[in-house]
């Protein structure tokens, strides 16, 4: 009686094992269905494109030593590097290899290179190890020792718990790559089903130009691993699959690499992006080719030489560097970046550094019609009283109003020339450029304001540099900001 129990219950888990997998699968089915509809209907367009660090994947220049890579990328002008295990070190050491088996007088002799080419190593891979902790741990220890803070890599077994416990042990990022079927994380369906309810830092290696020889869109597959993108290898390809098709300068093929560009900017994505031109036909010298590329990508980079002063630094958002003047404050949504104003009427200021000729920009929307807030340039010194509002000039943001007191307007001095505002509740785009005495201001991309700077109004004088600040207004109906940039002019 007892076995005929027995076998029953082994039924009764296989029949629930078999109706939960089945339930995920219909889940991840309806979630890439929802994932083609959302790109479909984003208007990549209107991105505009952060400034992301650029590193070269070693395998790049595979017909190279490793010493011989650092000179062809110091002289590409990138920083950033992506070693491979098994590139020979140098002419003069042929067997020795670039990888975790070095010794401790080979990582200084190495460490000592990148140091005279100015060059930090930014991840290791793809590496292979057994799933055993000295093998592990071989590996983990190399990329302390080197400062690399990422290890990417196609784990054979789908037991992730020794390498999440690795990972907390070492503070290092495990990125799982894609290469194409065979292997079994050629989908990104599969790696988002690994990694899901592990560590932050055990994520994907997005290679784009291994889905598109898979013909996965790479836009698509990204959207799907939002939130788990640790590392990125970039490629453009003359087409998807691999007959007849293979690696273009970027924007020179079919990965459409601005769309690219802009969904990793909607993600927040903050890792590199690791050129890697694998055409065999340029194998010999893939310089000219990275060269094109990465020109393409600083034609289609909207914020160059910006500096974020929201800023972001380990995994979220803060207020570092901004303070707060009178009553009312900021709330910051840790993770978007958002501001929201409440209470009133105050000052929310950069006091980290003051500016004199510059570019702001920032996005900002209203809560309803009635939102009134602006935004401060040129705040001559630390707001103590109410005073800072009669020496710096306010950019107006207020709907409902009329000429020197509208949006966009150099509040109680100048009226905009146009209205360029959205709909109350959608994102606008504020442009501000402050050159010697000249004003324009550009709001979604169209000029409204062209004027040279004098006291008028409530001014009655403003100064050559000075701070930035964001006005809170009251809770009733409060302006949103985010994405605030700056970029100083020379």
């Amino acid at each position: 009686m007892k076995k005929y129990i027995y076998l029953f219950l082994v039924l009764v888990c296989v029949v629930l094992v078999s109706c939960i997998m089945g339930i995920q699968e219909e889940n991840m089915e309806q979630l890439i269905l929802d994932v083609k509809e959302q790109v479909a209907g984003t208007n990549y367009q209107e991105v505009r494109i952060r400034e992301f660090p650029i590193a070269v994947q070693c395998w790049s220049f595979r017909k190279f030593t490793f010493l011989e890579t650092l000179k062809k990328v110091k002289e590409l002008g990138i920083k950033y590097l992506q070693p491979y295990p098994g590139q020979p070190l140098s002419e003069d050491m042929p067997d020795v290899r670039f990888n975790h088996n070095l010794d401790d007088d080979q990582i200084k002799l190495v460490k000592g290179w990148l140091k005279e080419y100015g060059i930090s190593p930014v991840a290791y891979g793809v590496v292979g190890f057994k799933n055993d902790e000295e093998s592990m741990q071989k590996v983990f220890e190399f990329a302390r020792k080197m400062r690399i803070r990422t290890i990417v890599t196609e784990p054979k077994s789908d037991d992730f718990s020794l390498i999440e416990k690795m990972v907390k042990k070492y503070r290092i990022s495990i990125a799982i790559h894609n290469h194409p079927e065979p292997s079994k994380y050629a989908k990104p369906e599969t790696v988002l089903k690994q990694v899901k309810g592990l560590d932050r830092r055990i994520g994907s290696c997005a290679d784009t130009g291994h889905w598109m020889r898979g013909f996965l869109n790479p836009i698509e597959s990204l959207r799907l691993l939002e939130g788990r993108i640790i590392d990125v290898h970039i490629k453009d390809r003359s087409d998807f699959g691999t007959e007849g098709a293979h690696d273009v300068p970027f924007g020179q093929g079919k990965g459409n690499i601005h769309d690219v560009l802009a969904e990793l900017t909607l993600q927040n994505y903050r890792g590199y992006l690791a050129i890697e031109h694998e055409n065999p036909d340029d194998v010999d010298n893939p310089s000219p080719p990275i060269k094109k590329g990465i020109e393409y990508i600083k034609s289609i980079t909207h914020f160059k030489g910006h500096e974020e002063i929201l800023r972001w630094s380990n995994g979220r958002y803060s207020k570092h560097g901004w303070n707060q003047y009178g009553p009312g404050y900021f709330e910051l949504d840790e993770k978007t970046g958002v501001l929201k104003g409440q209470g009133g009427m105050g000052l929310f200021w950069y006091s980290a550094k003051k500016y004199k000729d510059f570019i702001l920009e920032l996005d900002y929307k209203c809560e309803d019609k009635n939102t009134n807030s602006g935004v401060f340039i040129r705040v001559p010194e630390m707001p103590a009283n109410n005073d800072y509002i009669y020496h710096s000039f306010e950019i107006q943001i207020n709907d409902a109003g009329k000429g020197i007191h509208k949006t966009a307007a150099v509040y109680d001095v100048e009226a905009p020339r146009a209205d360029a505002f959205r709909e109350v509740g959608e994102w606008n785009h504020l442009k501000i450029i402050f050159k010697g005495n000249n004003v324009q201001v550009e709001l979604n991309g169209i000029g409204v304001l062209d004027w040279d700077a004098k006291p008028a109004g409530k001014v009655r004088d403003f100064a050559a540099e000075g701070y930035i600040g964001l006005q809170n207004h009251d809770s009733r109906s409060p302006a949103y900001f985010r994405n605030v940039f700056v970029k100083e002019l020379k």
